[in-house]
């Protein structure tokens, strides 16, 4: 496949304003669109995105533009850096304006499609056909870091082995490691599921409940984590790799994590209505824990961690009772026979 040199990143808020400056900065022709140009144009003559990267200068090879096939004609490859609530309505968008020779769809989104509860590979494959070659990037990554240049690692799954390494190749520089491999589901599960997890590490520290408890809700929600994605057909390297722990880890003792802040904000005492209004920011895991739960019902799996989340988010128990309820489960061996890690 050939290498990609022209990218349209779809998506102006913290995430896609710092992907975009990193490709830029790997010398890649980048154009960076947005939907609003109240927004947008000032981040193109200031070289700033005050909203969401303040302080942080921007590359001056940038183009910036609401006008999407603008954004889309002649590029090699696209880059979606929307919330996943918007993500369908995004790719339709895209869908009459894909440029001829077009070497696939990217997206650097975490999280399911609201109310179908379909992985974003699902979405994409149903509104722009199985054929276009198509790739998740994710891992632990703050937006801000990423802006600053500071080091950090990626993965990118695909079950497109050439396009998996053209946008990990993109991506790769001198700060910034990108993997590649061929677990998209389980790269889609790790990156959406450690939202509902940071929200229950949130919880205990905003209880001040200790780091040894921490701990072990990180790692027994790996477990949670992991028994899932076995059960959909994934792996378990996925899971221990940086799809999985490293953005549970990073999301769950990271205060940059917007999941992380609300869990501590209910864990302190705050309404749900009053925590999300404080971030200002969506906050994936709300709608996230419902469908986590959804497939864990599929499958008939217990997933303490994930379902006492979801009831906290829903105002059905308090953080205090369902932490509660989870220390007066049943001992039990850590790992079920025949889990398969062997």
């Amino acid at each position: 496949m050939s290498s990609i040199a022209r990218i349209a990143v779809l998506g102006a808020g913290s995430w896609g304003t710092a992907l975009a400056s990193l490709l830029a900065r790997n010398n890649l022709e980048v154009r960076l669109w947005g939907r609003k140009p109240e927004a947008l144009t000032p981040m193109g003559a200031a070289l700033e995105n005050r909203q969401y990267l303040p302080g942080i200068a921007l590359p001056g090879a940038i183009a910036y533009t609401t006008d999407l096939p603008e954004a889309l004609t002649g590029m090699d490859a696209l880059l979606v850096v929307v919330p996943s609530h918007a993500f369908a309505d995004t790719l339709e968008m895209v869908k009459p304006h894909l440029p001829a020779g077009l070497l696939g769809l990217a997206w650097a989104t975490k999280g399911f499609e609201p109310g179908s509860g379909d992985f974003l590979h699902e979405v994409a494959d149903r509104i722009l056909g199985v054929e276009l070659p198509k790739a998740v990037v994710t891992g632990p990554s703050f937006a801000r870091e990423v802006a600053l240049a500071l080091p950090s690692a990626v993965t990118v799954h695909s079950d497109d082995d050439a396009f998996a390494q053209s946008v990990a190749r993109s991506l790769h520089g001198s700060n910034f490691r990108a993997y590649s491999g061929n677990d998209i589901r389980g790269a889609e599960l790790g990156g959406a599921m450690k939202n509902v997890l940071a929200v229950a590490t949130g919880i205990c520290d905003g209880m001040q409940l200790g780091l040894n408890a921490r701990a072990g809700l990180i790692t027994r929600g790996l477990n949670e984590m992991l028994r899932l994605n076995l059960c959909l057909g994934g792996r378990a390297e996925t899971i221990i790799g940086l799809a999985g722990l490293g953005d549970l880890v990073l999301t769950c003792t990271g205060d940059l994590s917007r999941n992380r802040r609300l869990g501590l904000a209910l864990g302190r005492g705050t309404s749900l209505p009053d925590a999300v209004a404080e971030i200002g920011q969506v906050v994936e895991s709300v709608q996230t824990a419902d469908e986590v739960m959804r497939l864990a019902a599929r499958f008939d799996l217990d997933l303490p961690i994930s379902s006492r989340v979801q009831a906290v988010l829903h105002g059905e128990t308090t953080p205090a009772d369902g932490l509660k309820s989870l220390l007066a489960r049943d001992q039990k061996p850590e790992y079920p026979p025949g889990l398969g890690l062997g």
